[in-house]
């Protein structure tokens, strides 16, 4: 039972669900909101992923202020046939299951988006052998009935001295929060994945720079490897991705060794081989080239495959900054920055 009674937040409760038409989707995410205020936690956002509902059939749900909806994985044809919808849609989120192959064609749908309602990178993503059941959009993909729950577990850091002392802080919260559903058959899990946001507390490279003294030096060292098979092995109820998210411009000090020249693609890609979850929130400008990000792509494609691993890519884009531009994305979760190449 947990003794943390302070910094228990929670990033995501996501509902999944077959339907849109349950009349019990709004009543269910609520309840399981009280039962967390209760115990003294922090609701940032409530989910609901899709199993096989279209983009427009989500029009009514759209309205209810604070929910985030997603329609999962999709194929390509799938999502070209619903892509005008996701362009129009406010809050909807969907990933390109990309495990097989990639195409050119697959780089063209990133592209579209960013001509057409580049707001709407941070709602998309590739995904590649990705792992069903996780609460985090837009990597979110239905394969059965029931909720689960994603913490923002970097600010249980907030005055420990060290790597384990935060650790202890993460395993008391996830079996606190499996004791409070204990009841629920339908409880599908806690996805222990670290999810940074913004700077201080609730910042990783914070933390790193803070017990290490710095984050290039850190990239070499095991400490991230400890950190992820700490995720695999203590997490109780364990569903969905359960690594280390890497966030380029949600962790705004990332955002800054990005700037630096210390968060190039390769060392993303590095990260994410041993430790992470892939490349998200990555800038990229409306002059890259479609054929670079093919490449990269496909690298993603073959490392997944090779290591049997989820890996995802999520670029992002504010529809006018140039490679050299500073962006400027007028979204509160994401960092302006100048953009480097790929």
């Amino acid at each position: 039972m947990s003794i943390i009674t302070e910094n228990k937040v929670v990033r995501s409760i996501c509902w999944f669900t077959e339907s849109a038409r349950s009349p019990r989707l709004i009543y269910a995410l609520n309840d399981i909101e009280t039962r967390l205020i209760e115990r003294g936690y922090t609701i940032q956002t409530k989910r609901i992923c899709f199993n096989t509902e279209p983009i427009s059939a989500l029009a009514n749900l759209e309205e209810t202020e604070g929910l985030y909806l997603s329609v999962g994985s999709l194929d390509y044809k799938t999502a070209n046939e619903q892509l005008y919808d996701f362009l129009q849609a406010k809050n909807v989120s969907f990933n390109l299951d990309l495990t097989t192959s990639v195409d050119l064609e697959d780089v063209e749908v990133l592209f579209r988006i960013i001509n057409k309602a580049p707001e709407k990178t941070f709602n998309f993503t590739y995904t590649f052998q990705n792992r069903p059941s996780s609460p985090f959009f837009p990597s979110a993909t239905f394969e059965r009935p029931g909720f689960a729950i994603g913490l923002q577990s970097t600010d249980l850091s907030e005055g420990c001295a060290d790597m384990e002392e935060w650790l202890s802080n993460m395993r008391s919260v996830w079996e606190e929060v499996c004791s409070i559903f204990v009841d629920r058959a339908d409880f599908l899990g806690i996805d222990a994945s670290i999810a940074p946001l913004f700077r201080g507390k609730s910042s990783l490279v914070h933390f790193v720079k803070r017990i290490s003294g710095g984050f290039s030096r850190v990239v070499t060292t095991d400490l991230f490897v400890k950190l992820t098979q700490f995720l695999s092995t203590h997490n109780p109820k364990p569903v969905g991705l359960c690594g280390l998210m890497l966030p380029c411009l949600e962790d705004f000090e990332l955002a800054e060794e990005y700037e630096a020249g210390q968060f190039s693609i390769e060392r993303n890609i590095f990260l994410s081989l041993h430790s992470g979850l892939g490349i998200d929130s990555y800038p990229i400008g409306i002059n890259e080239s479609p054929k670079r990000v093919l490449e990269v792509l496909r690298l993603l494609q073959m490392l997944s495959v090779k290591y049997e691993k989820p890996l995802s890519a999520r670029f992002v884009s504010d529809g006018k900054a140039r490679i050299g531009d500073r962006t400027d994305f007028r979204n509160q979760y994401l960092k302006d920055v100048r953009i480097r190449p790929l």
